[in-house]
């Protein structure tokens, strides 16, 4: 087992809570802008989400919900153009500062810092959408947090496909074993596992909780602060405190990859 040297998280569902009142609000107000009758209400949108990645998400919601439409011209270029819309709309909303991270998120990206563990990005989401939540939460210092950001269109499969993670590792000169992965869904625990990460931290959402995490080393509701406890939902490391540290992280890490 390699000693644990860098975190690396997921960030929609994982850092914050961006789906039903961020992305789902901002692909309705592109539809709205170009002239599309279109809406995902939260239930249609938590079905969507099986699907990574905003224009992915928009061809399988033709495939499946508007089969017999047609774009005026060339449908790839009218998807990334909602798409673009859509991330203006997205980092609008983070503007306004109404989608916080996640408790404990911050708490616990300041204490790896400390600690010395090196972190990084490892999502479908766009880097625009990064830097924005970034910005609006922690601030614009926290941008330089992160050695990596690796996300969007920057590899060529996104998850489940192990892409962006195999990616990231090889930017940070990092084997597997020396990893810990943040993940809030299936397709992310896919995408980490087939990267062969073993050490992986789920916290689930209202949107994931009840997903397949087979694989996972530990499954919480979050990471927990001070007086808000975390509770434990599977895996077999004791959460001995109210919240999860660096020092329940290493514990993580060396369940995932006991001694041989």
């Amino acid at each position: 087992m390699g000693k644990l040297q860098a975190l690396l998280f997921d960030v929609d569902g994982t850092l914050a809570d961006t789906e039903r009142d961020g992305h789902r609000v901002a692909f309705n107000r592109a539809f709205e802008e170009a002239g599309l009758d279109w809406h995902w209400p939260p239930a249609l949108y938590g079905r969507l989400l099986e699907v990574t990645g905003g224009k992915e998400r928009i061809r399988h919601f033709l495939d499946t919900e508007r089969p017999g439409f047609q774009f005026d011209g060339d449908a790839a270029e009218a998807i990334a153009a909602l798409h673009r819309r859509k991330t203006h709309f997205y980092t609008e909303l983070l503007s306004t500062g109404r989608i916080p991270l996640r408790p404990g998120v911050e708490r616990l990206l300041r204490e790896a810092r400390v600690a010395g563990l090196r972190l990084a990005v490892a999502t479908t989401t766009t880097p625009a959408n990064v830097e924005a939540l970034l910005v609006h939460t922690v601030g614009r210092d926290a941008l330089d947090w992160f050695e990596v950001i690796a996300a969007g269109d920057i590899v060529p499969s996104k998850k489940p496909a192990p892409d962006v993670y195999v990616w990231a590792m090889e930017k940070m000169n990092l084997a597997p074993d020396q990893c810990l992965a943040f993940e809030d869904s299936e397709n992310g625990v896919r995408s980490v596992l087939d990267a062969g990460i073993r050490s992986l931290l789920v916290t689930t959402n209202g949107y994931t909780r009840n997903h397949d995490f087979s694989g996972a080393t530990l499954v919480l509701d979050g990471l927990g602060e001070p007086g808000e406890p975390a509770a434990v939902q599977s895996g077999e490391v004791v959460l001995t405190e109210a919240c999860v540290d660096v020092a329940l992280l290493e514990r993580v890490h060396h369940a995932a990859w006991p001694p041989q």
